[in-house]
C-alpha cells in the first residue's frame, strides 16, 4: 500500500513539473474588451512559446487572436533595450491590435557602453506613429547597486524628456525605489500621461500617485496571497486611473502562479481588482478601456 502511494505522489509531481512550463487554460471571457497596457511578446514567444499548446507560423498573430477570444483586444508591447524596442515598433506598424513603447530598462541603463548612443536610438523610435510610450523606464534600486544608479538616474530623466517632446505616455518601471521616483518626476515635470507599471507600492504610495494624475498598472500581483498592501492600494485608487497588465511572461496571476502568463489571462486579475475595488465587473471593463485609449491613443 505505501509502494502505491509513493508511486502515485511521484506521478502527481511529475505532472505538476511537466504542467509548470504549460500556459494555463484559457479564463472565462469579460463582459467588455480590455487591453494589456503592458506584455513582453517577444520574450514570452521566445521563452514559453504560444497560448494553445502548438507550433504557429505567426505567433504574435497568436497571441493577439487568443487574448481577443476571452475579451482582451488590444495590447501594448513593451521595450526593455534597443533592440526588442525596434522590433515591438515595427510590430505595432504590421498588427492593428498591438501598439508598442520603447525604451532602456533602468537596469540595462548602467551596463551599456554608450548610453547616449542608446538614447538616440530610443528618441527616434519614439517619434514613429504606432510607438505610444515611452518606457519601462525608471528607477530599480532591487537589481542596481548603488555604483550604477547614476546611469540608471540619468537614463530615466533622459526618457522622461523624450516621452514629452514627443507627447507620448512615460511607463515607469519602479522597484524599491518609490520616494525616487517621485522626486525625479517632480524635478523633472511629469509628462502629461504617466503608467506606473506593475504597480508595487502601498496605499501611502498609491495616494501619492493618484492625486498627481497618475495612472496605476495593476498586474497578476495583485492576486498573490501575500499582496495585501497591494490590493489596499488597489481599493482606493479611482476607476479613472486603473489599468490592468500581464507583464507577460511574468507574474502569472493566481491560481496559475508560476506558470507563463501571456495576455488572454488578464480576466483574472480583472476579476480580481473588481473584487479588491467592490466596483461592478462591467464599469470596471468600462473604465480601464478608456483609461488605456487615453493614455495610449486609439489603436
Amino acid at each position: 500500500m505505501l509502494a502505491t502511494m509513493s508511486e502515485q505522489t511521484e506521478s502527481r509531481k511529475q505532472r505538476a513539473a511537466r504542467r509548470a512550463g504549460e500556459f494555463p487554460p484559457a479564463p472565462e471571457a469579460l463582459p467588455r474588451p480590455v487591453l494589456d497596457s503592458h506584455t513582453h511578446l517577444d520574450i514570452t514567444v521566445s521563452e514559453a512559446g504560444v497560448p494553445g499548446g502548438g507550433p504557429s507560423d505567426d505567433p504574435v498573430a497568436t497571441a493577439v487572436e487568443v487574448a481577443a477570444g476571452v475579451g482582451v483586444d488590444r495590447l501594448v508591447q513593451v521595450g526593455v533595450d534597443v533592440e526588442s524596442s525596434r522590433w515591438g515598433a515595427d510590430v505595432a506598424e504590421k498588427y492593428a491590435a498591438v501598439l508598442a513603447t520603447v525604451a532602456l530598462h533602468p537596469n540595462e541603463a548602467p551596463r551599456l557602453a554608450d548610453l547616449d548612443e542608446a538614447l538616440r536610438e530610443i528618441e527616434t523610435l519614439a517619434a514613429r506613429d504606432r510607438v505610444r510610450g515611452v518606457g519601462e523606464t525608471g528607477m530599480d534600486f532591487f537589481r542596481t547597486g548603488d555604483e550604477g544608479r547614476a546611469a540608471q538616474e540619468e537614463s530615466f530623466r533622459a526618457h522622461i524628456a523624450i516621452a514629452k517632446r514627443y507627447g507620448k505616455a512615460l511607463v515607469i518601471h519602479d522597484r524599491d525605489a518609490h520616494a525616487d521616483v517621485l522626486r525625479v518626476l517632480d524635478d523633472e515635470g511629469a509628462p502629461e500621461t504617466v503608467v506606473l507599471h506593475c504597480f508595487s507600492g502601498d496605499a501611502d504610495f498609491a495616494a501619492e500617485c493618484v492625486r498627481r494624475g497618475y495612472l496605476l498598472s495593476f498586474a497578476g500581483t495583485v492576486t498573490f496571497g501575500s499582496a495585501a498592501a497591494l490590493r489596499e492600494a488597489a481599493a482606493l485608487t479611482p476607476l479613472d486611473q486603473i489599468l490592468v497588465e500581464t507583464d507577460a511572461p511574468y507574474l502569472t496571476p493566481m491560481p496559475h502562479r508560476g506558470r507563463p502568463n501571456a495576455s488572454y489571462l488578464i480576466p483574472l486579475t480583472v476579476r480580481s481588482l473588481a473584487a479588491t475595488t467592490g466596483a461592478d465587473l462591467d464599469e470596471l471593463c468600462a473604465a480601464i478601456s478608456a483609461n488605456g485609449d487615453r493614455a495610449f491613443g486609439p489603436w
